[in-house]
């Protein structure tokens, strides 16, 4: 038997269909709320005035699911190894915080040169002896 399923989305505050959700966040707590287009300008209207006024803190617009860390263990081991060879190679690198892009540049360069194997060299085709029956 088959089942088709509908997930409709309201706007939490009329609960008229919604299009969008649109995080924010206030006095340290993160929200989300699923607006319809004309109440989502009207929050974005209704926050203006305190954003034009505040200072903005983060860098880019990023969303990241509850309880997930923007970096993961593969780019920490990855950071790790980079840091090794920083300073197997005489670059100084700190144990901590953000590797410069000079640093990562030339280790992905000379991982670049390290992987590289040389072209197969052709060979001569073998010429099949036949063996002599007695």
């Amino acid at each position: 038997m088959a089942q088709k399923v509908l997930v409709e989305m309201l706007d939490d505050i009329d609960g008229t269909p919604a299009t969008r959700t649109i995080p924010f966040s206030l006095d340290g707590v993160t929200y989300e709320i699923d607006l319809s287009e004309d109440n989502a300008a009207a929050l974005r209207d209704g926050l203006a005035r305190y954003i034009s006024a505040g200072r903005r803190t983060g860098g880019r617009k990023v969303r990241v699911a509850a309880g997930q860390s923007t970096t993961s263990s593969t780019d920490r081991e990855r950071n790790q190894q980079i840091r090794a060879w920083a300073n197997a190679n005489g670059y100084e690198v700190s144990e901590r915080g953000r590797l410069s892009s000079e640093v990562i540049a030339a280790y992905d360069e000379a991982q670049a040169t390290a992987t590289e194997a040389p072209a197969p060299r052709k060979r001569s085709p073998r010429k099949k002896v036949a063996a002599a029956k007695k």
